[in-house]
């Protein structure tokens, strides 16, 4: 069974047309990436499942659940997203305790106390940092904060939309595993967005590739690894990506 399906869906910002009838299927547990250039479509898509791009067209289906274009509570029980970036994520004036506690709150969940604690604790935080606010905090501990807010609820999908990408090389590391750990001890099923296809070669079991608002091809990730892709877009983003980390590393 399928924990999220889009079919033929388009999403447009005014006159422009940013996605075009992407069709894809996400598997109960699996991670799957969505990879292409700046301005590939491919926060778009996050967006739209979100209920932060509304003017959509097709199908979109969480947990075999049509989701429709107004607010439904039910839906944040199912998914959540962590943004990319934790300075702009979290707000200045509420501490890690509100922060976390917040969909507890809306949501009417008992044990708030023991919950936030917990999910502090789960994502690698003991109780100083509870009552501290954002500023008071590094780039890997905010989006630590962030992904503790986006489990609050429990849901069996995370999105994630360039999670580490604002954070410190020696960072995004600690990170990955994290989510990577998230992953095997919940179930849980990711939808990420990233531009850096090592991350998808670490995190994920498939990708598609967006060109322009399309999907242009979509594999295995052992195609990513051995650079046997289909098209030429993606050969051509694997060669870049294999010639900038040889750059990185010398």
């Amino acid at each position: 069974m399928s924990d999220l399906k889009l079919t033929d869906l388009s999403v447009r910002y005014g006159d422009a047309t940013a996605v075009h009838e992407a069709n894809l299927e996400v598997a109960r547990g699996e991670s799957f990436a969505l990879v292409g250039e700046s301005g590939s479509g491919k926060s778009t898509i996050l967006k739209a499942i979100m209920g932060l791009a509304p003017d959509w067209t097709g199908g979109i289906e969480i947990a075999g659940r049509p989701r429709g274009h107004a607010p439904h509570r039910e839906f944040a029980r199912l998914c959540q997203m962590v943004f990319q970036d934790p300075y702009g994520s979290l707000h200045p004036r509420k501490t890690v305790d509100s922060a976390v506690a917040e969909p507890l709150v809306i949501h009417g969940l008992p044990d708030r106390d023991a919950r936030v604690r917990g999910l502090l604790r789960d994502v690698g935080l003991d109780a100083r940092f509870r009552f501290r606010f954002p500023h008071q905090l590094s780039g890997g501990q905010r989006q630590r904060v962030a992904i503790a807010r986006a489990l609050a609820l429990e849901p069996r999908i995370l999105l994630l939309d360039e999670p580490t990408s604002a954070l410190d090389v020696s960072i995004q590391a600690e990170i990955l595993n994290l989510l990577k750990r998230l992953r095997a001890e919940r179930g849980l099923t990711y939808l990420m967005v990233t531009h850096d296809l090592p991350v998808v070669s670490f995190m994920c079991d498939r990708l598609s590739v967006m060109r322009a608002g399309r999907i242009v091809e979509t594999a295995p990730v052992s195609v990513l690894r051995r650079g046997a892709f289909e098209t030429d877009y993606a050969r051509s983003l694997h060669r870049l990506s294999a010639h900038d980390e040889r750059m990185t590393h010398g």
